[in-house]
């Protein structure tokens, strides 16, 4: 189990989640570890599947949540973690490991917040939406969530502050033809090369970029697989092209799915997943206070975050963590020793003493 000493230095604590492999589906002994953890502290403690939950209960006027997933992606001969000279190495020390670690440090070292706080250790982030731990929370018991003011998500930004994020969109455009011999290809009608002017009209997307909050969000529409075909000696009979859409916060998720039906309008399109885009949520009074305590201008988060499930429970909420965006799942995944002690001093700043 965690110790007291480890509990009580980010870095430590950073490294000591790294070295428990909770690959998503995997998150029983880390959630058991953390749980454990928080079980020492006045905090209120509550469990749902390998999610836990603390909250403080100190009566404050206001409430804020930090969140931080214990899952990873698979490993990828990049655990358990290692150290070289400023750099902590392995799977999740970016995503997000380190961001947890720092709002587990603070669940446990700081019982007298000037806020009361919420915090969420949540179970398969890195998988389908269905699975997500915070949704599962967000659906079935939304009360745990829904009186706080502002939610901070530790997710990775390299120590600066990304709002809101991009929504997400995916379509299958399907193309249909008919099977024939390849040696008597007239015979037959090509679905692949049907599918020629799917990407044609993606080659020649403008996409947007539309500034909200003074944040620059960048919109993207690309095909992202193209499947079809049975055998090397056959005409295919179906194509499709699997699209992904990354819209501003400006559009919702209908009128997202409706300006991709107007790009590709003609074909036969399916939409398979779909997840809202969250505004930068710079208002609230907690966000403005957090922003002081960074000293810099937030910047759009181009990706989704869960940031978006708090929006659609009306609990604005920024992106904040000591890991590099850029570095997530990759095999050399890493996170500047020194990031994690400034988040850590940033957040609790912000938490005890105001900017």
């Amino acid at each position: 189990m965690l110790s007291r000493d480890v509990l009580a230095d980010p870095v430590a604590l950073t490294r000591a989640l790294v070295d428990i492999e909770s690959v998503s589906g995997n998150e029983a002994d880390i959630a058991d570890q953390v749980q454990h953890a928080l079980s020492g502290t006045a905090l209120k403690v509550e469990r749902f599947g390998h999610t836990i939950v603390a909250r403080t209960e100190l009566g404050r006027p206001e409430r804020v949540v930090l969140a931080g997933h214990l899952d990873t992606v698979p490993h990828n001969d990049n655990w358990p973690s290692r150290t070289e000279g400023n750099l902590l190495h392995g799977c999740g020390t970016s995503d997000m490991k380190s961001g947890t670690a720092i709002a587990l440090h603070l669940a446990v070292t700081e019982p007298e917040p000037r806020h009361d706080v919420t915090y969420v250790f949540y179970e398969c982030e890195e998988v389908d939406s269905a699975r997500n731990g915070l949704k599962i929370l967000a659906d079935g018991r939304p009360a745990l969530l829904t009186d706080a003011s502002f939610a901070l998500l530790l997710e990775p930004t390299h120590g600066l502050v990304e709002a809101g994020c991009q929504g997400t969109l995916r379509v299958l455009a399907r193309t249909m033809g008919r099977r024939a011999h390849s040696a008597r290809s007239w015979l037959g009608d090509n679905a692949i090369h049907k599918a020629a002017p799917i990407l044609q009209r993606l080659l020649g997307y403008e996409a947007r970029t539309v500034i909200i909050d003074g944040c620059e969000f960048r919109e993207g529409l690309n095909a992202v697989r193209v499947s079809g075909g049975v055998a090397g000696n056959v005409i295919p009979d179906e194509c499709v092209v699997e699209v992904n859409f990354r819209f501003a916060p400006d559009r919702s998720e209908e009128q997202a799915a409706a300006h991709v039906r107007d790009v590709l309008a003609g074909f036969e399109l399916e939409v398979v997943d779909s997840a809202p885009a969250a505004l930068p949520g710079l208002d609230a009074p907690p966000a403005r206070e957090f922003l002081a305590a960074i000293g810099r201008p937030p910047r759009a988060k181009l990706g989704w975050t869960d940031v978006a499930r708090f929006a659609e429970l009306g609990i604005p909420g920024l992106n904040y963590g000591p890991g590099d965006p850029n570095l997530a799942h990759k095999q050399d995944e890493h996170v500047e020793i020194d990031k994690i002690v400034e988040g850590a001093d940033v957040v609790r700043r912000w938490l005890t003493t105001g900017p």
